[in-house]
């Protein structure tokens, strides 16, 4: 009798442990693992949070928008001393509250993707997060909470579905003329370096210690920022030739900054100008792409269906 009930306890600890398994992978399925396919009520969520093609969706983004907003208006106030004193416990009430709901978003944008590994590790996905946890580290590390901030971040993904990033093609064009000046401005920044290197030897030799050029390496960082207009006014010249050369490096530095304005603006010109493609934001299930043609049946990037019929 005893062996019976012992099996009895056995098999039923061995269902329970099966049963947490089982759970625990279709968790673990459905945040990071595998791909599958989404039922109708996840392409539903799917449009409504990633799209801005129908009314329920821009009502999202435009809800999304407010609320990233206060966020970001209640880390300020909390900054201020007097304004926390007086509203702490309404501050953190509705900072947990903006907390929760990204915490929400978060999830459900997961759940409402074919393949989740490519949201959570994307920019945008590792922006979501960063600005969702901030609030969670308070509890292990003081002061965190005002990581919040980062949730300025996630209105590029607003400005983006609002349509309002039409204007970023102009952007684009810009990183494209960044890159393809990269070898020159490199030059040009090395040649500003070694520039610094030898004012600030030559100050070093000229001017004494009591004027704070101590060291070659703190008459270079003395160089840098006159040569960059910055003057925070620690150090200063004593000596007459001293500020002859600081004057000639404080005009010398107008010139230089712009340089690579040119660099980059010759550039720009250089770009042949490309014929716009109608588009319209409807983010793919599959990848994420959200850049599509118009009236497209299909993704503009990895092919999958976009629409059920």
């Amino acid at each position: 009798m005893s062996n019976k009930t012992t099996n009895r306890h056995l098999r039923r600890l061995r269902r329970y442990f099966l049963k947490v398994k089982i759970n625990f992978l279709k968790i673990a399925d459905l945040l990071f693992l595998k791909k599958r396919e989404l039922k109708p009520w996840q392409i539903k969520l799917h449009e409504i949070i990633f799209g801005a093609n129908t009314k329920s969706g821009k009502l999202f983004d435009v809800v999304l928008f407010y609320v990233i907003i206060a966020s970001i208006i209640l880390v300020m106030l909390e900054s201020v001393r007097e304004l926390d004193a007086k509203f702490h416990l309404l501050f953190k009430i509705l900072e947990w509250i903006i907390t929760i709901l990204f915490t929400i978003e978060y999830i459900t944008r997961i759940i409402t993707i074919k393949s989740p590994r490519k949201y959570v590790f994307s920019f945008y996905g590792i922006i979501d997060l960063l600005s969702t946890i901030p609030m969670y580290l308070s509890f292990f590390i003081v002061g965190s909470h005002s990581l919040v901030a980062l949730r300025a971040l996630r209105l590029l993904r607003v400005f983006r579905i609002l349509k309002l990033a039409r204007y970023m093609g102009e952007s684009t064009n810009f990183v494209i003329a960044l890159k393809e000046s990269r070898a020159k401005i490199g030059v040009f920044l090395s040649f500003v370096v070694i520039i610094c290197i030898i004012l600030g030897t030559i100050m070093y030799l000229i001017e004494t210690p009591e004027s704070g050029f101590t060291s070659i390496p703190r008459s270079v960082y003395w160089a840098i920022v006159t040569l960059t207009t910055v003057g925070y006014g620690d150090i200063a010249p004593a000596t007459p030739l001293g500020q002859l050369i600081a004057s000639a490096i404080m005009i010398l530095g107008y010139g230089i900054i712009a340089i690579p304005t040119g660099i980059v603006s010759a550039q720009m010109v250089k770009q042949p100008t490309k014929k716009a493609v109608v588009t319209e934001v409807e983010s793919c299930p599959n990848c994420l792409y959200d850049n599509q043609t118009i009236d497209a049946d299909y993704c503009s990037k990895c092919g999958f269906k976009l629409h059920n019929e």
